[in-house]
């Protein structure tokens, strides 16, 4: 069988480039060739919130990629789109998370799907994206059109794909582990490494700071208990996404700059695991989700998990048995931390932990993508 992966892959840094390349490696170590076709322009640079959208650090050397993708340019689509169309993969896959990525990934479906032999499943991470738009709806059902079958990882997500198409394959299988970014690394010698202090206990918020995330439901949360006294912080670990001044100007105002930490940037790979090893808990406390990478970041490091009672977040964190499903209110987010750490739940969070990862791996998601192939045969 031959696989090509259309996405966002190294040099490009973040989320979507780990979870392509290690859905790549996973169609490997089952003996199937892939080629990942990535981006030469993901965004253009006006429309881009970070500081870079490319890692600094040395890409995978086990992967077939291409860059060959500018989403913004037709004629590029038609190059693309013929390129793959001739090479006849068995499979395209493409990783859905943008109505911006719509016209780009919905005119190479339908060009590749012209040699009459490919079939094009789409992985959702979203159908209806957290920061809406008026063009959305139409970008969305131009995309599904060029679309055989669908992956959605969360039942969130495979219920808004109703409003574009009722008849098409589709299959749940949630979001894997996020496995890549090494071993666990012990408290001691993460809270070395990061300069923290050994005595404090400490919430983690990870991942890129956009308004839906609720970043700020979570530092409010820590007005509504005396965690100083109980020597408990929080570390936020990522890049502004949205205006950093809300955030600081809150902290601020709630006396709380002792006790919140900003990691302001974007944490490159290899310093993953220094984050998480350093946490006792992680906290998701989004306005909005259809599901997280930063869960299954989690599920890997073994840490127990705040989330909130949105979209599919639910779906993967029973609550009270790995962590704590919680409403999106700051006094509910701060009762379930505190509880958390005056009962000592760690222990029992973490053995069930060992358990439920392993509904996760990866051989579930390939399984589930070639089954949906065979269904469309």
């Amino acid at each position: 069988m031959n696989i090509v992966i259309l996405g966002t892959a190294f040099p490009f840094r973040g989320g979507l480039a780990v979870y392509n390349e290690r859905l790549a490696k996973a169609f490997q170590e089952e003996n199937i060739q892939v080629k990942i076709h990535t981006f030469k322009l993901q965004y253009p640079s006006i429309l881009f919130p970070g500081k870079t959208q490319y890692a600094d650090w040395e890409g995978p050397k086990d992967l077939d990629i291409e860059v060959s993708v500018n989403s913004i340019n037709p004629f590029n689509w038609l190059n693309v789109g013929k390129k793959i169309k001739e090479m006849k993969p068995d499979i395209l896959i493409m990783k859905y998370w943008l109505p911006f990525m719509a016209p780009c990934f919905g005119s190479i479906g339908r060009i590749v799907k012209k040699n009459k032999h490919t079939k094009v499943i789409s992985i959702l991470d979203n159908i209806i994206p957290h920061e809406k738009n008026i063009v959305d709806r139409i970008f969305s059902k131009y995309f599904v059109g060029g679309v055989d079958a669908f992956v959605g990882m969360s039942k969130s997500v495979l219920s808004e794909l109703n409003q574009f198409n009722t008849t098409k394959p589709r299959a749940f299988c949630p979001h894997p582990l996020y496995d890549n970014f090494g071993k666990k690394v012990s408290k001691e010698e993460a809270i070395k490494k990061l300069n923290l202090d050994p005595k404090q206990k400490y919430v983690l918020f990870f991942g890129l700071i956009r308004d839906y995330k609720g970043l700020d439901l979570l530092i409010e949360s820590f007005s509504k208990k005396d965690f100083a006294k109980e020597n408990i912080k929080l570390i936020v670990a990522g890049e502004f996404y949205s205006d950093q001044e809300k955030y600081t100007k809150l902290i601020k105002e709630l006396n709380l700059e002792e006790q919140v930490i900003l990691a302001n940037k974007f944490i490159p790979d290899p310093e993953v695991g220094l984050y998480f090893g350093a946490a006792d808990i992680i906290a998701q406390p989004y306005k909005t989700a259809t599901q997280s990478g930063v869960t299954q970041i989690g599920y890997h490091f073994e840490k127990p998990m705040l989330v909130t009672n949105v979209g599919g977040l639910a779906e993967i964190i029973p609550d009270e048995k790995v962590g704590y499903v919680v409403e999106p209110k700051p006094q509910a987010i701060a009762d379930k931390l505190f509880d958390f750490f005056a009962k000592n739940r760690a222990e029992d969070f973490n053995k069930n932990l060992l358990q439920e990862k392993k509904k996760y791996e990866w051989s579930t998601m390939t399984k589930t993508i070639l089954d949906l192939y065979q269904e469309i045969q």
